[in-house]
């Protein structure tokens, strides 16, 4: 009991100095947050929860992929650098999208097969730079067996792109949604019946407390980062799920995919309060990049998936999603207005 009171305790102390922080703000703003910040705490707990059950399932048999191309955004650290390390191990040809290319050619002279990489300049944040990029791989290579869409940034203050986008939805969604609008014509001439292309989004737990702001995706009329982000995450899985949809109305063998790493130790946590009380922790419990790319790879290779196209996976297994994310008519709404956004004819979505 004494344990209950406690933490009562901690909790209302800890709402009093937050609204205190905040009374400049319309108390409706100020409550969503501090939902929003709880059902955070909330995801990221059943998060490691679901780490520590299933770490015995995190496994992935390596395939020889020689001869394919791998398209991954986000390569030069963190998970994404382990991704491009087992994607080289495979044998295949991986073209990494950086913001810093050279960052990514120094790391890749310490990998196993090394040579087969290259970096492009990409910015996520630039719907100019994507362009770009994709003009860049398609020029020199115009089919693609796999895109790995992993970039991503987590919270901070409020920022518009110089499209006008907010920043975690741009990098987040936005940016690679249009990337993949770009890659699929390559996608489905690298795809065949039985062993189809893949397009993987890296999406997060984060998801779960999320819904998408249809009428100010943006967030302009009150900016919650929390929120924001798990928007980001949450549009990132449910578009898997329609894109895939709509390629099987289509009779394309490209298969998409959305999937949550784990709690990962990564620099995403830089800007966070739970990095600065806690460094220690996040070395004890979080899964290591190397870790966290199992699952990314999974997603990637494994044959039983050619089967479950638009799967949420956790641990290489089927994750628990929110149930905002399985509706059909939310992920239709949303497809729309990303391709208004992105400037994208939604009948040519993903065509040459």
């Amino acid at each position: 009991m004494s344990l209950a009171i406690a933490s009562a305790v901690i909790l209302t102390s800890a709402a009093a100095i937050y609204w205190y922080v905040n009374r400049h703000k319309p108390l409706k703003y100020i409550l969503s947050e501090l939902r929003y910040a709880l059902d955070m705490q909330g995801a990221g707990a059943g998060g490691l929860i679901d780490d520590w059950v299933n770490v015995w399932r995190n496994k992935v048999v390596l395939p020889d992929a020689t001869r394919k191309i791998a398209v991954v955004t986000g390569g030069a650290r963190g998970i994404g650098a382990e991704v491009v390390r087992g994607l080289l191990k495979s044998n295949m040809f991986v073209i990494a999208g950086v913001r810093k290319p050279e960052a990514m050619k120094k790391l890749a002279d310490n990998m196993e097969n090394g040579e087969n990489v290259i970096a492009f300049p990409l910015d996520l944040q630039s719907m100019k730079s994507i362009k770009q990029f994709a003009e860049n791989v398609l020029d020199r290579f115009p089919v693609i067996h796999l895109l790995v869409n992993n970039a991503g940034i987590m919270y901070g203050d409020y920022q518009l792109t110089e499209d006008g986008f907010e920043s975690q939805l741009a990098v987040n969604h936005l940016g690679h949604f249009y990337l993949t609008h770009l890659l699929l014509p390559a996608l489905k001439k690298g795809g065949a019946i039985g062993e189809a292309a893949r397009v993987v989004n890296v999406t997060s737990c984060a998801h779960y407390p999320g819904k998408i702001y249809f009428e100010d995706i943006n967030m302009k009329e009150h900016y919650d980062s929390t929120a924001a982000y798990a928007q980001a995450k949450l549009a990132q899985l449910m578009t898997a799920r329609y894109v895939n949809k709509l390629l099987e109305e289509e009779g394309s063998a490209v298969k998409c995919y959305a999937v949550h790493p784990g709690i990962v130790d990564t620099d995403l946590f830089e800007k966070t309060m739970f990095k600065k009380a806690f460094p220690w922790a996040m070395k004890l419990f979080f899964k290591t990049p190397a870790k966290g790319a199992v699952s990314i790879l999974h997603a990637c290779f494994d044959k039983e998936l050619e089967k479950r196209g638009g799967l949420y996976i956790s641990n290489c297994i089927e994750g628990i999603s929110n149930s905002f994310s399985k509706k059909l008519d939310h992920q239709e709404r949303l497809f729309e207005i990303s391709c208004e956004l992105a400037g994208v004819d939604k009948a040519n979505f993903g065509k040459a």
